[in-house]
C-alpha cells in the first residue's frame, strides 16, 4: 500500500496548518486547533459519495466509492496548503 505524504506549511507567525494525521505527533508541535476542512457525505439520490470543500455550496468532487473521495480529499487539500491556497 503506497503511504501517502503529510505537508505541514508553517506560516511567518509560527502557526502551522496541515491535515490530520496520526502518523506524527502533533500535539508535540503546540497547542492544536482542528477545523474540519471539508465533508464527505453519501448522496441518496444521485447514489454518489461527494467531496464538499468548506466555503464551496455545491460538491467538488464525486465517486461511487468512499475511498476515492478519501484519496481526492487528501491530495486536493494537501496540494492547497503546499500553494498557500490554505
Amino acid at each position: 500500500m503506497k503511504t501517502k505524504s503529510t505537508v505541514i506549511r508553517f506560516d511567518s507567525d509560527g502557526s502551522a496548518k496541515c491535515l490530520w494525521t496520526e502518523a506524527i505527533d502533533l500535539s508535540a508541535i503546540g497547542t492544536l486547533r482542528i477545523y474540519r476542512a471539508s465533508k464527505i457525505e453519501y448522496n441518496n439520490a444521485r447514489g454518489l459519495w461527494q467531496v464538499t470543500i468548506n466555503g464551496c455550496s455545491q460538491p467538488s468532487f464525486e465517486a461511487t466509492s468512499r475511498e476515492a473521495c478519501l484519496h481526492w480529499e487528501h491530495t486536493e487539500l494537501n496540494n492547497a496548503l503546499l500553494k498557500g491556497r490554505i
